[in-house]
């Protein structure tokens, strides 16, 4: 099995990316998703994060109101810290119970947004960064996620720098152009990681 970490800054394309790596064959296993999954109504962690922020951060529906909490701790560093330390073991426990059910022969992709900022590159065999310039990553968060210049800002603040996340790479993906650009470097990507799987 290899163990892959995927990782790259809000809005340069590492979605896309996991999702072209998951087409080729990799067990895709996203820390986002796991994330979303752990604090869904009636589990202990949407518990835990209702007794850290209060329940002004559901919604009527009894669901955590994501904006309304990212609007928190995205301009609270420690209410950040908070909620990671609540969210994180969840999402750890899970994303190695998925890697244990994968076949020994499998190429494991973890989709890992914070995986820089979290000092988490030791946990994989190799690091895979989607790289893009911040300008890029601040025209795609406003034009396509509809996000306020100011919003976009802050949650790139929030994140790793460019020169941090491509310290930890061992290999790196440029998606500062058009989407074209980007299928044959994953093709590319993916031929190295099954090499590697492949002479173990």
């Amino acid at each position: 099995m290899l163990k892959v970490g995927l990782t790259g800054g809000i809005g340069a394309g590492k979605s896309e990316v996991s999702r072209m790596l998951a087409g080729y064959g990799a067990v895709l296993i996203d820390a986002d998703r796991i994330a979303r999954e752990v604090v869904e109504p009636g589990t202990p962690g949407l518990d835990a994060v209702v007794e850290a922020f209060g329940t002004g951060i559901l919604t009527s529906e009894g669901t955590l109101d994501r904006p309304k909490l990212g609007s928190i701790v995205f301009a609270d560093s420690e209410r950040l810290a908070a909620l990671n330390a609540i969210v994180h073991p969840l999402v750890g426990a899970r994303s190695a119970e998925l890697e244990r059910a994968a076949g020994p022969d499998s190429v494991v992709v973890h989709d890992v947004p914070l995986l820089t900022e979290n000092g988490l590159a030791p946990l994989y065999d190799l690091v895979v960064v989607v790289d893009a310039a911040p300008e890029t990553q601040l025209d795609r968060l406003v034009r396509l996620r509809g996000m306020t210049e100011q919003e976009a800002r802050a949650r790139m603040a929030a994140q790793a720098t460019r020169e941090q996340r491509r310290a930890v790479a061992d290999l790196i993906i440029d998606n500062d152009g058009p989407i074209d650009g980007l299928e044959p470097q994953v093709r590319s990507v993916w031929a190295e990681l099954t090499g590697r799987a492949a002479a173990g």
